[in-house]
């Protein structure tokens, strides 16, 4: 037996105890292969509770040495004749265990990997940091990195070592602040987190990996390794279609789910669906109903379920609670299968304040502002990233590439914005920073999402980068290279709130609001918008959208169903939350399920089919969608007949040679031979009536039209029209086929 001083050769007292205690941070200048006394090798390795250790021969497995224990905590050493590639077997008490050695094998992230992750621009973060399956020297194990610049110490933990934060401590790439190491022999499944000691050697609550791909489903807590191989994509038709298409001037109509209450299995204790299952049931439903896109509130993983995912932790890890990464592609794919284009709901406003996430990560405010009067957001008791720090903003570029890249997804909507833009969102004064100019305009903010989609964009040109923002900030939807921000769309919360707000009012009391219907189209062409009865309607007290209609059931129903037509008629891509298109009476509830019993009644499934054929004739018809953002392919037909609440729309293909008509009628009452100015002479064809008894109306029928020669709102020619009670009657002119749901 060599003498343990031979083997100690250069290590310091203080160094050594620093280690056994689990403190030391450069845990690789003591263990490993070091050069010893006379030229000679040593291998020291710390395993605490392991009860004999022999150095072997990793290629032949023959035994190289014995090791002396060096220190009772199980710091264990021998001394080799030469450097060689070794292996070790470990006695602990109930086992043994044959494993190469982590401390033998040399750094692994590049020094390009390094200089893109200090800039911010490593794009492909997952690839670097996390926990990534792969070999080193022809050993299989998983290597692990984290960013933790103000760190004294850090280590993986899990159940590999019985979360000892000792047994794995980690390497620092200083010039990154980049902590890793390569464990051999792990495998993916695993469960891990990051054991951290502050600047100060304070051992922090156990945090989750930022950049892991999987995670334990909720309540739990860990990280996962996840695989690293690529999930066998068969959407190859979608994506070169994708690739070639001009999504802006084409329908787009949005089904909002959220995963885990859309359907629930009642005969399962009434858990939530899988990502297969919602395979099997979501994806041919929507595709019956005709939407081009299903938008998912945030499935990125979170710790609270009732935040519906909108405080996440988890920015690129597919949450646990549906399945796994590969699921939750195969439910992606199955999508493309079948046409359907997949949005997902994006965070990067802020994050929870769980002590095993983000909060500060390393001790310090790593991810957050330090100053509560920039970090800390009252409305939601959440934490908020610092976007001046470019490694922070790097992370969130590369999440949102990461659901673009790995998973194909084919848009992201941002959530917040309006809450990111401004330094005193929801502040009173004295509670917020002002930015260098002295304004409330947070240039942060503004930069990062120039940034943002302009990566996004020239990654992948056709992918939808959508803002839910409130405010009149200007040029959200204009490209960062002509000042704006960059985003392809923006919800169009004004109108949706003007609209509601007049829907819920007594039709006797319309008249006296009508100017909310048509204020919108004001500033509609300001932006590019997308039309939103979203979630966030339906919830929190406000009730559901049928509810908000006034009147008895059968005014609620053709309310709701002449509501719906005006929406349709109206320019904007649609967006519609899960529930609304069945009328469902109660507020969505998070941990319940759409109320699909209601199709048992006759009103409700029309009000789904007006919904279905409403799509049909959105994607059927070019003069529907062309002025969804062009100024020309819309005229109002009747916009100032407020004493009578009826509202009509003229909106025009590119070539102006076919149109349709959307005419509403807001009151309870029959409007016999109501004349409109229209801009074509010949046959206007009746394509929609929501008062259709196949909609679950009183049944009334017009049918087709032809114009006179009597001159009517500055036109020519006008149609004499009936219109029903709160009713929507579109019809169409031009060459494109009619099929008209009545017959």
């Amino acid at each position: 037996m060599t003498e343990a001083a031979d083997i100690l050769y250069g290590v310091e007292a203080d160094a050594m105890n620093a280690l056994i205690e689990g403190r030391h941070g450069d845990p690789f200048s003591i263990l490993g292969f070091h050069q010893g006394v006379d030229g000679r090798c040593t291998v020291r390795t710390y395993l605490p509770g392991a009860m004999r250790v022999e150095i072997l021969d990793r290629d032949s497995g023959l035994p190289l040495a014995q090791a002396n224990l060096l220190h009772p905590a199980g710091l264990f050493g021998a001394v080799l004749a030469e450097r060689r590639a070794y292996s070790l077997r470990i006695q602990w008490p109930d086992a043994i265990q044959v494993t190469p050695d982590p401390y033998s094998f040399p750094p692994l992230l590049g020094e390009l990997d390094l200089h893109l992750i200090a800039e911010g621009t490593h794009y492909d973060l997952t690839q670097a940091l996390g926990a990534n399956p792969t070999n080193v020297e022809d050993v299989s194990g998983v290597r692990f990195a984290v960013w933790a610049p103000n760190a004294s110490r850090v280590s993986v933990v899990g159940d590999f070592n019985a979360w000892d934060g000792r047994r794995h401590p980690m390497r620092l790439r200083r010039q990154a602040g980049v902590w890793e190491i390569f464990i051999p022999h792990l495998t993916v499944g695993e469960r891990y987190k990051f054991e951290i000691l502050d600047r100060f050697g304070n051992r922090l609550p156990q945090k989750a990996d930022p950049v892991a791909r999987a995670a334990e489903p909720a309540p739990s807590t860990a990280s996962v390794v996840a695989s690293s191989e690529s999930f066998r994509w068969n959407d190859h038709a979608w994506m070169d279609t994708r690739r070639g298409a001009e999504q802006l001037g084409k329908a787009l109509s949005i089904y909002e789910v959220h995963a885990g209450s859309w359907l629930r299995d009642m005969e399962d204790g009434g858990r939530a669906l899988d990502w297969v299952e919602l395979s099997q049931r979501l994806i041919p439903y929507v595709s019956e109903m005709g939407f081009t896109h299903v938008e998912l509130l945030p499935i990125m993983e979170h710790p609270f379920g009732g935040s519906w995912g909108y405080q996440p932790l988890g920015l690129f890890a597919p949450t646990g609670r549906y399945g796994t990464p590969d699921d939750f592609a195969y439910f992606v794919d199955r999508c493309h299968e079948q046409g359907i284009g997949v949005i997902l709901d994006w965070v990067p406003a802020h994050f929870p304040t769980d002590v095993w996430g983000l909060a500060r990560f390393d001790g310090t405010a790593l991810y957050e502002h330090e100053d509560p009067k920039e970090g800390f957001h009252r409305d939601w008791n959440t934490l908020i990233y610092n976007l001046g720090r470019r490694e922070v903003k790097g992370f969130l570029i590369a999440s949102a590439l990461e659901w673009l890249d790995r998973y194909h997804v084919d848009g992201l909507r941002v959530d917040a914005v309006a809450s990111m833009l401004y330094r005193d969102y929801s502040r009173p004064e004295g509670e917020w920073i002002p930015n260098h100019h002295g304004g409330r305009e947070n240039l942060e903010a503004i930069e990062f999402f120039k940034h943002l989609n302009s990566i996004v964009h020239e990654r992948h040109a056709h992918v939808l980068m959508i803002a839910e923002e409130s405010t009149a900030f200007p040029n959200i939807t204009r490209s960062a290279s002509e000042g704006g921000l960059g985003f392809d769309m923006k919800w169009n919360m004004g109108w949706m709130h003007d609209t509601l707000h007049y829907m819920s009012e007594d039709p006797v009391y319309r008249k006296y609001h009508h100017g909310s219907m048509t204020f919108g189209m004001s500033y509609t062409y300001s932006e590019r918008f997308i039309l939103p009865f979203s979630h966030d309607e339906v919830v929190h007290g406000k009730g559901s959208l049928l509810g908000k209609m006034p009147g008895d059931e059968w005014q609620k129903i053709a309310n709701l169903r002449a509501l719906f037509g005006f929406m349709w008629g109206h320019p904007g891509k649609k967006l519609l939350f899960m529930g609304c298109e069945i009328g469902q009476r109660s507020e969505w509830n998070h941990d319940g399920s759409v109320e699909w019993d209601v199709l048992d009644e006759a009103s409700h499934t029309g009000v789904q089919r007006l919904v279905c054929d409403l799509n049909r004739i959105y994607r059927h018809f070019p003069c529907l969608q062309h002025g969804d953002t062009a100024p020309d392919g819309f005229e109002w037909a009747v916009a100032d007949d407020a004493e009578h609440s009826v509202l009509a729309m003229l909106r025009f293909d590119a070539t102006r040679r076919s149109a349709a008509l959307v005419v509403s009628n807001f009151t309870p009452v029959f409007r016999e031979g109501y004349r409109i100015g229209v801009p074509f002479n010949g046959r206007w064809r009746q394509i929609l009536n929501t008062d259709a008894s196949v909609y679950g109306g009183a049944g009334t029928h017009f049918g087709d039209r032809a114009t006179d020669d009597f001159p009517a709102h500055g036109r020519a020619q006008s149609l004499l029209l009936d219109l029903a009670p709160l009713s929507t009657l579109m019809f169409f002119f031009g060459d494109e086929e009619v099929s008209n749901p009545e017959g």
